[in-house]
């Protein structure tokens, strides 16, 4: 593994539980805009929300409504109840203090030239206006949200830029993040919050801290 800045072609990161320490914002949105159907369905769509992490929002919440609350949903009302869920989190995310470790990584990787990606499952307009308003435009080569899936993002990241997926790292918090990783060669690290258990399988480098490896 390359531990100095430099030597990686590029560094892609998550967003939410890597650089923004929002992950409990996304738990109260959540918790918000299903409150109309009981502590229940409150309970499975936040365990079901937290065993996705990195899955694009709409699909999330069209699972749900359909799979979990029952109720059928039509495109209008999902993009109705997907701008709620974003009018909840927006501000609280871009005030949201960063993850330990997050912001001298993107200055050592800023000094170093290294380019920086954002693959997120936040819609691609809300992240680029989240990561603006918390002034880390200056950090970001690009920055990408859903519908797009992130394999997909990164894959196209990797051909448009002529990367070597080998000398490449991918820094998330979420199996899609790993998943992601995997499907395109990319190194992986695994953040995972102080005290709680890994999701990622036991050969993956992790860290309760963002840093490179």
């Amino acid at each position: 593994m390359m531990e100095n800045s430099s030597n990686w072609q590029a560094v892609f990161f998550d967003f939410d539980g890597v650089i923004a320490d929002s992950t409990a914002v996304k738990v109260r949105a959540f918790t918000t805009l299903f409150s109309p159907f009981g502590p229940q369905i409150q309970e499975r769509v936040v365990r079901y929300h937290l065993e996705n992490g990195g899955m694009p929002r709409l699909e999330k919440l069209h699972y749900c409504y359909t799979a979990i609350v029952g109720q059928p949903v039509d495109a209008t009302e999902l993009t109705r109840q997907a701008r709620v869920f974003s009018t909840l989190v927006r501000d609280e995310v871009v005030a949201a203090p960063f993850v330990n470790g997050a912001l001298a990584t993107l200055q050592s990787l800023r000094q170093s030239q290294t380019p920086c990606f954002v693959v997120s499952g936040t819609p691609d307009e809300e992240m680029r206006d989240i990561v603006e308003r918390k002034g880390l435009s200056a950090y970001f080569t690009e920055v990408h949200g859903s519908p797009q899936s992130k394999s997909v993002i990164v894959a196209d990241v990797v051909h448009r830029y002529r990367l070597s997926s080998e000398r490449c790292l991918f820094i998330g918090d979420a199996l899609a993040d790993y998943r992601a990783a995997v499907d395109t060669g990319l190194h992986f690290l695994g953040i995972v919050a102080e005290g709680q258990p890994s999701i990622f399988p036991a050969t993956v480098a992790t860290s309760t801290t963002v840093r490179l490896i």
